[in-house]
């Protein structure tokens, strides 16, 4: 992946500080995998250290930071003071074992208590619906490429927006796709056919196919170009179809849920939606799949007839 450049703020040759801050951006994104996730690193990092440098700082500057009120106007939300603090200790740590400082202010902080927001998985009656408002065009075929194999694979939206066409390759009649994952994990799985139907008829729009295409070319050209279609224009599009299917908009990550929700509705066990996610322990899934199912209550019949309502 492509690290982020040095701000503009730096002129000539960068300090020692911003070779480090420049360092642990590639270091994260090698170890994630995800350009999102350094991109979201950078944007606190380089502005908190755009007036100070990691020695100087104290427990009471982050503790500021982390709790100050943002461009938007808001007081930040426990989940977003908490994730300052985390991409700020995770830095020093790394400066920490590079033994460029010797401690952590991040360590005097006491993290605050998050709530998760219940996680959202579609029934297969909502995806219906949602794939019935694409439109059969050049562009929604593609859309529709891209939605269906997010929920066959339940691979995440960087994962399947990158696909190349060197990542297809086809075994008698088995098709597969190469990965590279969260955490840098690479897999070589079954593309199921109808993603890989969707897949062929959005590059046939295009007038390409994928035994003539170059390996490093995008799936998603049909109505975008060489480049194919950007993460962030296709999640503007996913959610005007929401808004069409009556569904409340939403990120792209919801569509990683319905696979799990989908898979476990259709009586796989736990042990294969984790292998399937790519989840690190049967632990994740687990939290994973009790926010998307909910606890069944077997209990309250026998309540409610003892009180006699």
């Amino acid at each position: 992946m492509n690290p982020p450049l040095l701000p503009a703020r730096s002129q000539g040759d960068p300090s020692a500080w911003d070779q480090a801050l420049y360092a642990f951006l590639v270091e994260k994104g090698n170890r994630s995998g995800s350009t999102r996730t350094v991109e979201s690193y950078s944007r606190m990092l380089w502005p908190f250290f755009a007036h100070t440098t990691p020695e100087r700082v104290t427990p009471g500057e982050v503790l500021a930071y982390a709790h100050g009120i943002g461009a938007s106007g808001r007081t930040p939300s426990s989940t977003t003071v908490g994730a300052r603090i985390a991409c700020l200790s995770s830095f020093y740590r790394f400066l920490i074992r590079m033994r460029l400082l010797p401690s952590n202010p991040c360590d005097a902080l006491e993290r605050p208590r998050t709530v998760s927001a219940p996680a959202r998985g579609y029934s297969a009656d909502e995806v219906r619906r949602i794939l019935a408002v694409v439109p059969d065009t050049i562009r929604g075929r593609r859309d529709r490429a891209i939605i269906v194999t997010l929920v066959l694979t339940g691979r995440r939206r960087a994962e399947v927006i990158g696909l190349r066409a060197g990542d297809i390759s086809i075994e008698g009649e088995t098709v597969f796709y190469a990965y590279r994952g969260k955490g840098g994990k690479q897999g070589r799985r079954e593309l199921p056919r109808p993603a890989y139907d969707a897949i062929r008829a959005t590059l046939a729009d295009a007038s390409l196919d994928l035994a003539t295409m170059e390996p490093g070319s995008s799936l998603w050209q049909a109505g975008a170009g060489p480049a194919g279609i950007s993460s962030g224009t296709f999640y503007g599009r996913f959610r005007r179809y929401l808004v069409q299917a009556g569904l409340a908009p939403t990120g792209l990550h919801v569509l990683r849920h319905t696979a799990a929700k989908l898979r476990r509705d259709a009586g796989e066990s736990i042990e294969a939606v984790s292998a399937f996610l790519d989840h690190s322990s049967l632990a994740v899934t687990t939290v994973y799949l009790r926010r998307l199912e909910g606890v069944e209550d077997r209990s309250w019949g026998h309540v409610a007839a003892a009180i006699g309502v």
